[in-house]
């Protein structure tokens, strides 16, 4: 096995896991998975790099390194220190004010979810009902129903 399959595979791995913690209620479980994040998307930045001193754009590298992947790890670095910083004051809040760092229920989403649910949205028409006041007709186009409609 090569040292950029065995990065790959890592990679995949750190994404896969992070993945799966940021998808769990538990606050200290996402800032684990995404650290996880962080950590993959570092190793991406090292393997689309390139080969070991070589230019991962052209045909020599003439013994310069090109410095695009470095500040592209260094800036994923500092912003994966700065979530992670902000990921710890709200778990450190959430415990200060509940004594758990699990993210409730929101009960407004839970019931926006079941309309959109429904079944019975398909069709616009089968809600109809004439002799609702949302349903009725306009009182302007009854005189066009009476044939007076011409004379306006």
């Amino acid at each position: 096995m090569t040292v950029t399959l065995v990065l790959v595979i890592a990679m995949a791995v750190l994404f896969s896991c992070g993945v799966y913690l940021l998808l769990e209620r538990s606050l200290t479980r996402m800032l684990l998975g995404f650290l996880l994040l962080g950590n993959a998307l570092n190793l991406l930045l090292l393997v689309m790099s390139g080969a070991a001193g070589k230019p991962p754009i052209g045909a020599s590298s003439d013994g310069i390194a090109d410095p695009l992947p470095q500040a592209f790890a260094l800036t994923a670095i500092v912003i994966t220190f700065a979530v992670s910083a902000f990921l710890l004051a709200l778990i450190h809040r959430s415990w200060k004010l509940s004594r758990a760092d699990e993210v409730e229920v929101d009960e407004a989403d839970v019931a926006i979810g079941r309309d959109r649910a429904d079944e019975d949205d398909d069709d616009p028409e089968a809600d109809f009902d004439p002799k609702s006041p949302e349903d009725a007709d306009d009182p302007h186009d009854r005189a066009a129903d009476a044939g007076q409609g011409a004379t306006r």
